[in-house]
């Protein structure tokens, strides 16, 4: 079973939820999606992060992260935001994603995050963050989507996945 039809199932069981709750699927390729919700209604949920782990990407070289990053970036086009890479680390193993024009409000601004990393297992990880003019710091805040778009997301996700060798 693909992570689509899991996915679907999971969101239609939680329908009510206000508060939080989680989903771990899992695929027999090994990816491991993890999604932290605190609401779902019968049209859409709120999120606090989703993280998938691709095997694939434990221990890969800088290249395979660096060409997920630009995929995914092209890829995705249909979050408030449009994103893109902001911060290579080779180093590090690390690829930083950011919204390319964050929102702006009349305090601060809101912007997308994704991390993904050759380190802790291979992984990538979209939350959604606020800063505030004149404060240090920022604060994450849910990410609000229909069910429509989180399937999305997810496909393409693990449509983009480098595949385990």
């Amino acid at each position: 079973m693909s992570l689509r039809p899991q996915l679907t199932l999971e969101l239609q069981r939680l329908v009510g939820v206000q508060g939080g709750a989680s989903i771990a699927l899992s695929t027999p390729a090994g990816l491991r999606l993890q999604i932290q919700l605190t609401a779902v209604d019968s049209m859409s949920c709120s999120l606090s992060e989703l993280q998938l782990f691709v095997p694939a990407l434990q221990n890969a070289a800088f290249d395979v992260l660096r060409n997920w990053a630009d995929s995914l970036s092209q890829r995705i086009t249909y979050l408030l935001e449009q994103i893109g890479p902001l911060e290579y680390d080779p180093a590090a193993g690390q690829v930083l994603i950011r919204s390319v024009k964050p929102d702006s409000l009349p305090d601060g601004s809101q912007y997308y995050e994704v991390v993904l990393s050759s380190q802790t297992g291979g992984n990538f990880s979209l939350r959604r963050y606020r800063s505030t003019k004149g404060q240090p710091g920022r604060a994450p805040v849910d990410i609000t989507v229909t069910h429509e778009v989180l399937l999305k997301l997810v496909d393409d996700l693990v449509a983009t996945a480098p595949a385990t060798p």
